[in-house]
């Protein structure tokens, strides 16, 4: 018998062998037969996966995985595995469904900037567990809106108090409809903030007060700049601070989007798991008409156009970016809506390898998550998506998902 034949007897036996197996209640979970890309930069074929307690054991080629005859053999022939995607700026309402559906589009984690329930505190609280089945949530608590730095420091204190993830405080007048919080107040939410170990994410719409807030020590930028180009003074800041920034392209879409009922609406994917009574709302022909006649929405069309430039040059310049939407307010639908955030961050300019890194590896690394998520490594939480094409070879196969898995545990969708 020729190499050739002998080595396709032996991968047709391996198949075999994993798809007759018997899924029998054991401690260990074994995922065999992918192509993984693993978030850290590998892309690795015929790969597997051994999981227990939630967490990878081992993960690599299927040749170096030792399986343990008691395994549960989960077969993932001809499909791809991406770590789980993480939102960087997200809102979370209703604890148990939010949260499902998040999950169910792929997106494992998401970080809940404001406005959050009891609940969604008890969902963090019980999170770090073998048995979970649905996305992981950090919070930030009210959005804070002081007016004095006085009312700034009392503010922060008692969010401390209620645990909170981050501080979230807006910096921005809403295109001049609003009073934006003044530079003495924020800095006095850092200060205090930093005071207590908690870190500031950031509302802000304007480059000038992008810049102020950077040299004023704020640890993530939640939105894009929207009204002009990022110049070399702003690279410079992002660069010495560190901070991160998530573009929330979505966001802007979402503003003016429903002049019109969207393409998407029609997408199965759309709608097995989305809002359907949000959907029936927005197409209503008043509502349509109230779009098209906004003076704001035609406004944010070219924020859009700023916003996705500034992706493509803050990237090109080496300033990390986590992936983020605003999902959760009326009509920026969670879990979908990261899914086209990939495919608009592509059209930005940014390669899929980067949309998708930007959405796992470098926006658990930005939120401090890199310990346990962002990547499908030993030790790490088994959060990972199982998706009928590769990314990386055309951001929109995100959407192609076969199934979502979390502490190794499959999501019901």
């Amino acid at each position: 018998m020729t190499i050739p034949r002998l080595l396709a007897g032996l991968t047709i036996a391996a198949g075999a062998l994993w798809s007759s197996l018997s899924a029998q209640t054991a401690p260990v979970r074994a995922f065999g037969g992918f192509r993984l890309v693993d978030g850290t930069g590998e892309v690795i074929d015929n790969a597997a996966m051994l999981v227990q307690d939630g967490r990878i054991t081992a993960v690599g080629p299927l040749a170096k995985i030792t399986v343990p005859l008691d395994a549960v053999r989960v077969p993932l022939f001809g499909k791809t595995v991406i770590p789980g995607l993480i939102n960087a700026h997200g809102h979370v309402n209703d604890a148990v469904r939010d949260l499902r559906v998040y999950a169910a589009y792929g997106v494992t984690t998401v970080i809940s900037l404001g406005g959050e329930a009891p609940a969604v505190f008890a969902a963090r609280d019980s999170q770090a567990s073998p048995t979970l089945s649905r996305a992981r949530v950090l919070m930030a608590g009210p959005v804070l809106s002081p007016t004095t730095p006085e009312e700034a420091r009392t503010q922060v204190a008692e969010l401390a108090n209620q645990k909170v993830d981050f501080v979230k405080i807006r910096v921005d007048d809403n295109l001049g409809t609003s009073t934006k919080m003044p530079a003495s107040v924020y800095r006095a939410v850092i200060d205090e903030a930093h005071s207590r170990g908690l870190r500031v994410a950031v509302h802000l719409f304007y480059l000038e007060d992008a810049k102020d807030l950077l040299e004023a020590g704020a640890d993530f930028i939640a939105h894009s700049v929207r009204d002009a180009y990022a110049d070399a003074d702003l690279i410079a800041r992002f660069r010495r601070s560190g901070v991160c920034f998530t573009p929330t392209l979505m966001r802007e879409v979402s503003t003016f989007v429903y002049e019109e009922t969207p393409a998407f609406f029609s997408d199965p994917l759309f709608t097995a798991y989305s809002d359907q009574a949000m959907a029936a709302t927005l197409r209503e022909p008043a509502r349509q008409e109230a779009v098209r006649a906004s003076a704001s929405a035609q406004r944010y069309k070219v924020a859009l156009e700023i916003a996705a430039n500034n992706l493509k040059i803050l990237s090109d310049a080496g300033i990390p970016v986590a992936m983020g939407t605003d999902t959760g307010p009326v009509g920026r639908f969670q879990g979908y809506f990261e899914l086209l955030e990939l495919e608009l961050m592509v059209k930005a300019g940014l390669t899929p390898r980067q949309a998708l890194a930007a959405a796992t590896r470098d926006a658990a690394r930005c939120l401090r998550l890199d310990a346990d998520l962002g990547t499908l490594e030993a030790g790490k939480w088994a959060d990972f998506v199982v998706l009928g094409a590769d990314p990386l070879e055309d951001i929109a196969n995100v959407k192609k998902i076969e199934s979502v898995w979390i502490a190794g545990n499959r999501v019901g969708r």
